[in-house]
């Protein structure tokens, strides 16, 4: 395949707004790329019949179950193979049916009936309205402890019964036959045909989940999917490979036969195995580029940059110490100095976040706050009188956690830093490999992450 782009995330609320970063050769065309380059000392060859993309993970996948799926790593096998009753069109961003060929309304936007297309999962079954029912079901039991159960609260009964309030069976969705699903919301949601076609929406095969709960842990027949790519290997901590599925209901729409994961950590290792003709496309969204090389590729005028909707942040654990005092958090948030850290790591043309909304977002109001050292020294001393601490030195150990990554590392050294030379304190980093990092975070097992 042609050398596509390289692209970073490097993208703190409150730290930074995010900016894609993209780098190597291509244009805004969509013809399908051909491979016209090959590593040096190899025949030139073509694999236009084949059309293999060759991407990289820098970590394994924590799962790639689409009721379980929280992190954009597991969502890019799930995202190619399973598909939700709707698909966002890649020009206009609006969704369009898809495993649903109809969709109805009712007039208070609180009833929304699905007709499912004809379409069969990889085992042979056909994908039914039940999957669906099931799926959502199962998202939201408590026992399945999703960490996205929040995202089918637009359903009614969604939320109370996550908590465990009432039946799963009092949730709105339900299959009336094996094409119909109706599904019932808690309020009328202008955007939720948006979210059915995210992946916690997506359905699962209910009699093979039902029969082997390690159905998604490895590439097997267990492993069915209803999109438009199938699981044909997984390879622990080595590679995941997707192949098309030809009995997908839009499998001529399907250009690419194969997509290739390899499982990187090491940032400099990637992007040369894309400078070597690898790998077709590094960096994000599913790993970043080495900061190193981000002034040379910018000089070498081979980085382009673009905005989208996202920000890089820390949070605090608010229910230990000494984050559960709301000035301290201020004061923390405020000792950051956001400008040196674009200019000198992450190096990609992001500005600076002055909020959690990106400022690429219509909604956003720009600069929410403007923090100084000034100001954030004289929270800390107010959240240290607060809390009946006569110095810095009596507080808790303070932990900074994050994922193994040279860039995270990099900006956790700077941020570690500032807070060193605002508040005279130590900050311990620990880094670790992303699925521990993951668990870590949802288990509330960190300070600031």
């Amino acid at each position: 395949m042609k050398k596509g782009f390289k692209l970073s995330f490097l993208v703190l609320a409150l730290v930074f707004a995010m900016g894609m970063v993209l780098v190597g050769c291509g244009d805004d065309t969509t013809e399908e790329p051909t491979n016209e380059e090959t590593p040096e000392g190899s025949e030139e060859t073509s694999d236009e019949a084949d059309q293999v993309l060759r991407l990289n993970f820098a970590s394994e996948p924590p799962t790639i179950d689409p009721g379980l799926a929280s992190d954009s790593t597991s969502g890019g096998i799930v995202k190619s193979a399973f598909e939700g009753l709707t698909r966002l069109n890649p020009e206009t961003n609006e969704y369009e049916p898809s495993a649903a060929e109809d969709i109805q309304v009712s007039d208070d936007l609180l009833t929304y009936t699905f007709t499912i297309r004809e379409n069969n999962w990889t085992n042979g079954d056909p994908v039914t309205a039940h999957d669906f029912e099931y799926a959502w079901k199962r998202a939201l039991d408590p026992a399945t402890a999703a960490d996205y159960a929040y995202q089918l609260y637009y359903l009614k009964n969604g939320a109370a019964a996550n908590a465990g309030d009432v039946s799963l069976d009092e949730v709105g969705v339900k299959a009336l036959d094996d094409k119909t699903l109706e599904v019932t919301l808690e309020n009328p949601t202008p955007y939720f045909l948006e979210l059915t076609a995210f992946y916690t929406y997506m359905p699962v095969n209910k009699s093979i989940v039902e029969a082997n709960e390690n159905w998604a842990n490895d590439a097997s027949d267990l492993y069915a999917t209803n999109g438009p790519f199938k699981l044909a290997k997984w390879e622990h901590g080595s590679e995941v490979e997707l192949v098309k599925n030809e009995d997908y209901w839009d499998a001529d729409a399907v250009k690419l036969q194969t997509i290739n994961f390899s499982m990187i950590e090491d940032e400099s290792t990637e992007l040369a195995m894309y400078d070597n003709g690898d790998l077709d496309w590094a960096g994000a969204p599913f790993s970043a580029l080495p900061t190193d090389a981000m002034a040379p590729l910018k000089d070498s005028g081979d980085l382009i940059t673009q905005e989208i909707a996202g920000v890089y942040w820390y949070k605090f654990n608010t229910e230990i110490a000494p984050f559960d005092n709301e000035k301290m958090r201020e004061a923390f948030s405020y000792a950051i100095n956001r400008q040196e850290i674009i200019d000198y790591i992450a190096q990609g043309n992001q500005k600076p976040a002055m909020g959690a909304v990106p400022l690429s977002m219509p909604l956003n109001t720009d600069g929410y706050f403007d923090p100084t050292v000034e100001e954030a020294q004289k929270l800390f001393d107010e959240a240290l009188a607060e809390m009946g601490l006569s110095s810095a030195d009596e507080l808790p150990p303070i932990v900074l956690n994050f994922n193994t990554s040279e860039g995270h590392q990099k900006i956790a050294q700077a941020i570690q830093e500032q807070w060193n030379q605002a508040f005279g304190i130590e900050v311990t980093l620990e880094n670790v490999e992303w699925g521990v990092y993951i668990d870590k975070l949802h288990a509330g097992d960190y300070q600031i992450g």
